[in-house]
């Protein structure tokens, strides 16, 4: 892993305002999966590859990154900066929607990370479930959505994103087979530990 490449990468995407996670989240997801080193990761929304270059760093030495991107532009940035970071061996991208990509896998994974479409987590949800092992980590960034998801007030806009988050949380929450805490880091992170 070429961490040089890796800064470089963080900084282009901060100057160019594309969302990658934040720090205080990457630190979390990274201290709980440093005792269980994970074999699989799914993640849902590579964006530029920042988070999944990030996540090699954890992975067990013959792991496997599988990601989904559907926006063409960022799948090409993604693959160029995978290189560069000299990963490439650890990280497949799936181009296209989730929503089509997901029913069409059925690896089994340690992790699966959630960071595209708010209004899709539900069914990112479903999925997940689906294929998460026993003893797996589902995390969901940007739950807390700005602050909306716990608030009245919400824009028109966002209406049917935050209406959605609310229904992923009260999802995993309420599931007798998932253990779940709602962090206040980044912009919020949903941790669904199976039980």
């Amino acid at each position: 892993m070429n961490k040089q490449e890796l800064q470089k990468i963080k900084k282009k995407a901060l100057e160019e305002h594309i969302p990658i996670i934040m720090d205080e989240t990457l630190e979390v997801i990274e201290k709980y999966l440093e005792e269980n080193k994970p074999k699989r990761i799914l993640e849902i929304g590579t964006a530029v590859g920042y988070s999944a270059i990030c996540f090699t760093q954890i992975l067990d030495e013959d792991g496997v990154i599988d990601t989904i991107e559907r926006d063409a532009q960022r799948v090409k940035e993604a693959r160029e900066n995978i290189k560069k970071a000299e990963v490439e061996d650890k990280i497949n991208i799936y181009e296209g929607d989730a929503v089509e990509i997901l029913p069409t896998l059925d690896n089994k994974y340690d992790v699966v990370f959630i960071d595209a479409a708010k209004g899709k987590y539900p069914f990112f949800l479903k999925e997940a479930l689906r294929m998460i092992n026993k003893n797996g980590i589902i995390f969901a960034d940007n739950i807390l959505y700005k602050g909306y998801v716990m608030s009245d007030y919400n824009k028109h806009k966002q209406r049917t994103a935050v209406r959605n988050l609310r229904e992923y949380i009260k999802e995993v929450s309420e599931n007798p087979n998932l253990e779940t805490e709602i962090l206040e880091v980044g912009d919020g992170l949903a941790i669904s530990k199976i039980i």
